[in-house]
């Protein structure tokens, strides 16, 4: 599956998506201060062995926002990307302790199951959050990055 983000002028930023099915529906990106928040999903779901948002367009679901709501395994990747993000809001990693910690009690409260998340796959996401955040930090306004989740990596 191939992931274009273009960096907006504006409040938005775009995604285009196509899949095996091909083109899908453009998302808008509300700026949130990092990278797109579809980009947080596209590192967290290159690494962790289960599909969460993008894997489900991938095999044909809706990209809406409440994509993949039904599915357990979306919602717990969600929680991880809500994680993740929340990380890289505060403007550095925690411990993988208080990290995993902070992902259990989200997954809590929405009734959610955590995913089984090693240290090593914690630090993969880490790494690929880190490049990514400095590859879009060079894109210009109008500027693309283009990424491919394999499905593979999508579950």
């Amino acid at each position: 599956m191939q992931l274009t983000f273009t960096k907006g002028a504006g409040k938005f930023d775009r995604l285009a998506i196509v899949t095996a099915a091909g083109p899908q529906p453009v998302i808008d990106c509300p700026k949130q201060g990092i990278i797109p928040h579809d980009m947080v999903h596209f590192a967290v779901e290159a690494e962790v062995a289960t599909i969460g948002f993008l894997g489900g367009i991938a095999d044909g679901g809706d990209a809406g926002f409440r994509a993949g709501v039904d599915n357990p395994h979306h919602r717990s990747v969600e929680r991880l990307v809500e994680t993740v993000q929340a990380e890289a809001w505060s403007g550095g990693p925690v411990g993988d302790a208080e990290f995993l910690s902070l992902y259990r009690v989200t997954c809590e409260a929405r009734g959610d199951t955590p995913l089984d998340l090693p240290s090593a796959t914690l630090a993969a996401i880490r790494a690929r959050l880190a490049d990514l955040t400095t590859r879009w930090a060079a894109v210009p306004v109008g500027g693309s990055l283009v990424l491919t989740l394999s499905a593979a990596s999508s579950g």
